[in-house]
């Protein structure tokens, strides 16, 4: 019998490393299928919240004011996370700016009601880390949501509107209140927390290690 699994991932699109992080916990999942029932809910963190609309070059220079990183540091990480991302399935491709991510995380909380918040998420991180594309641009926020099967009509009324701002903002002081400064941040039964892009062999102990406990 499939025990249930509650997995809450807190992440932005517009991190690299929560896009492998979410491969590699679904190819986790899908060897331990038969051991468990998983419900997997995104939620959001910004890592740039104050970015403009336009956003702005992707240099070395931004991440090496930003995380205190050496550019050989910065170099180093972009090649792993290239080798990380082939590893679980994931091609990072041409990024030559970062936007703000907030209508996303507007619409991922939308999603959620109407059953295709993950589908949504895994295309976004595609949107954004494979074609470049901006997560700042509704027309591209339309066209994600519209491959996954939402209605683009809905799409655009939530986007104009500005609904469920005041929830995502609800969420994120939720988890920055809970200590959480970095993603992806994953949160297993509401009790066990492992944060960063693991391999997919540590999310497996990691879970077996959770059901275990739980039997």
């Amino acid at each position: 019998m499939k025990q249930p699994l509650r997995i809450d991932f807190v992440s932005d699109v517009a991190c690299p490393w929560c896009a492998i992080g979410l491969s590699s916990l679904e190819l986790a999942l899908s060897h331990l299928d038969d051991a468990v029932d998983a419900e997997l809910v995104m939620h959001p963190f910004e890592l740039n919240p104050r970015m403009g609309d336009d956003g702005e070059p992707v240099v070395v220079e931004h991440i090496v004011r930003k995380y205190g990183r050496t550019s050989a540091q910065v170099t180093q990480a972009q090649a792993e996370l290239r080798d990380r991302g082939a590893k679980v399935g994931f091609t990072f491709g041409p990024r030559t700016r970062i936007y703000n991510t907030f209508d996303a995380h507007r619409l991922l909380h939308w999603a959620e009601i109407k059953g295709k918040q993950l589908p949504l998420k895994r295309a976004l991180l595609q949107t954004y880390h494979g074609e470049g594309k901006s997560t700042s641009d509704r027309n591209v926020l339309v066209e994600a949501a519209q491959s996954v099967g939402l209605d683009a009509v809905e799409v655009c009324a939530v986007l104009q509107s500005g609904e469920y701002a005041n929830e995502v903002r609800s969420e994120e002081e939720k988890y920055q209140a809970m200590g959480i400064r970095s993603v992806p941040s994953i949160i297993f039964n509401n009790r066990y927390l492992l944060s960063g892009a693991q391999p997919v062999e540590a999310f497996e102990e990691f879970i077996k290690d959770i059901l275990a406990d739980a039997a």
